[in-house]
C-alpha cells in the first residue's frame, strides 16, 4: 500500500452491547478520513436498538449483514467465522476491530488472524478468571490474537502485563460505552419510563438475567424467580425479559407472580428505569458498568466479575448465585457517591480512534485538529 492510499477499518459487531461500545470509536474516527466499514454477524438482533442508532446518525447502516442467527456456541460461532472471512476478503481492511466477548468477537478475531488483517480488540484485558464462561475463552484468545488492545480499566491493563502481552500493543482508554451512555442520557432522565408501570423513580427495583449459569439451571431460576417474587412485596420489580431467559421461564412456575415482566427494551427506555432505579439486579456486565456510572446500587447475580473496577470503585456487590441472597437487598440500598473509574469520562471514542489512527500511520488533518481543539 502506498502512502496515498485511503486506509480502511472494518468493524466487527455482533450484538447489541457491541453496538453501544464501537459507536463512539466510529464517531471519533471520521474526521480522519479512514475509510469504515461496519459488519453485523446477526448474532442478535435489535431493531429498535439498530434504528436508533442509523436514524440519529450515530452509526451507518451495516455495510455487510450476514444473518448467522442463535445457536449453539461451535456451530454459532463457525457460521460467523465463515461468514467474516468471505466479508473481510471483499472488504480487503487495513485493520479489523472487534467488540468485547461474545462470538462475533472470537469469529472476527480468528477470521482477520488468517487473512493476515491486524486486529484491535476494543475493551481488552478483562477476564473473570472462570474457564466455564464461553465469554472467558473469546476475550483471551481474542487478545493473545491482537496488534492493538484497547482497555477500559487499570485491572486489564494488570491483567495483560501478567500474561505478557507487550505493554506496547495496549492502550488504557477509558470506556467506550459510558461515552454512549453519556449521549442519551439526558433524554433518558427526562423519560422517566418507569411511569409506563405505574411506578414512580426511586421506588422499584430493576432486573435483567440471561447467563447459562442461571436461566439454564431451571432449579436455580425457578428459586430466583420466588426470590424475586418475594422482593416484590416490599419492592415493586420490573423484569425486561432477555428471549433466551424468555425460553426457560416457560418451565418454571411464574404465574401467581408479582413481578412486572416486560419484552426486551429499547436502548434509552432501558437507561431510563436503570436511572430511575432504587437498585439493580442483574448477571450483564455491561449493566454492572450503567449501574456505576449512574450511581444506583447494582447487585450480580454471579459467582465473580470481570469488571472489578465496577466493585472496587462503583456501586456492584456480586451476590453470588445463591437466591436466597436476593432479600438482603431492600436493606442494602445506600448509594455510594464513588469517584467514578479513570478515564470514564465520555471521551474514550477519541482516544481510541487516536490510538487507531497512530497504529495505521494516519495523521488528523490540519483542519479536523483545529475544528475539536479546546479554546484556551
Amino acid at each position: 500500500m502506498t502512502p496515498t492510499q485511503q486506509r480502511v477499518v472494518a468493524h466487527v459487531v455482533g450484538a447489541r452491547p457491541n453496538y453501544m461500545k464501537v459507536a463512539p470509536i466510529h464517531r471519533a474516527l471520521a474526521p480522519y478520513g479512514i475509510a469504515q466499514r461496519l459488519i453485523h454477524t446477526g448474532q442478535h438482533h435489535d431493531r429498535e436498538l439498530n434504528e436508533l442508532f442509523f436514524a440519529e446518525g450515530l452509526l451507518p447502516r451495516p455495510d455487510v449483514d450476514l444473518a448467522v442467527g442463535s445457536a449453539a456456541d461451535g456451530k454459532q460461532t463457525a457460521r460467523a467465522l465463515a461468514g467474516l472471512e468471505r466479508a473481510l476478503i471483499e472488504l480487503q481492511p487495513d485493520l479489523a476491530v472487534v467488540v468485547g466477548d461474545v462470538n462475533s468477537t472470537l469469529a472476527g478475531a480468528l477470521a482477520a488472524v488468517k487473512l493476515q488483517i491486524p486486529i484491535c480488540h476494543v475493551e481488552a484485558g478483562l477476564r473473570s478468571f472462570d474457564w466455564s464462561m464461553p465469554e472467558e475463552h473469546n476475550r483471551w484468545i481474542t487478545d493473545h490474537l491482537s496488534a492493538l488492545l484497547l482497555t477500559h480499566s487499570e485491572s486489564a491493563n494488570e491483567n495483560l502485563a501478567a500474561e505478557g502481552v507487550a505493554a506496547a500493543r495496549v492502550e488504557f482508554v477509558g470506556n467506550t460505552m459510558i461515552d454512549t451512555l453519556h449521549a442519551y442520557l439526558g433524554r433518558a432522565r427526562t423519560l422517566h419510563a418507569c411511569r409506563r408501570y405505574g411506578l414512580a423513580p426511586g421506588t422499584y427495583v430493576l432486573v435483567t438475567l440471561h447467563r447459562p449459569a442461571l436461566v439454564d439451571d431451571l432449579e436455580r431460576l425457578q428459586a430466583t424467580v420466588e426470590a424475586l417474587d418475594q422482593l416484590a412485596k416490599r419492592l415493586p420489580v420490573v423484569f425486561p425479559v432477555h428471549p433466551r431467559t424468555q425460553a426457560r421461564l416457560g418451565s418454571v412456575e411464574v404465574e401467581s407472580s408479582r413481578i412486572t415482566f416486560t419484552p426486551p427494551l429499547g436502548y434509552v427506555d432501558f437507561l431510563s428505569l436503570e436511572v430511575d432505579a432504587a437498585a439493580i439486579i442483574t448477571d450483564s456486565g455491561g449493566v454492572q458498568e450503567e449501574a456505576t456510572a449512574l450511581h444506583v446500587p447494582c447487585f450480580t447475580m454471579r459467582e465473580n466479575t470481570e469488571r472489578p473496577v465496577t466493585v472496587t470503585h462503583g456501586t456492584n456487590v456480586v451476590l453470588g448465585l445463591d437466591p436466597a441472597a436476593i432479600a438482603g437487598v431492600p436493606d442494602r440500598l445506600e448509594r455510594p457517591r464513588r469517584e467514578l473509574p479513570p478515564l470514564w469520562d465520555g471521551h474514550a471514542g477519541e482516544r481510541s480512534a487516536s490510538a487507531i489512527a497512530r497504529l495505521l500511520g494516519v495523521e488528523l488533518p490540519i483542519a479536523a485538529s483545529a475544528a475539536t481543539r479546546s479554546p484556551e
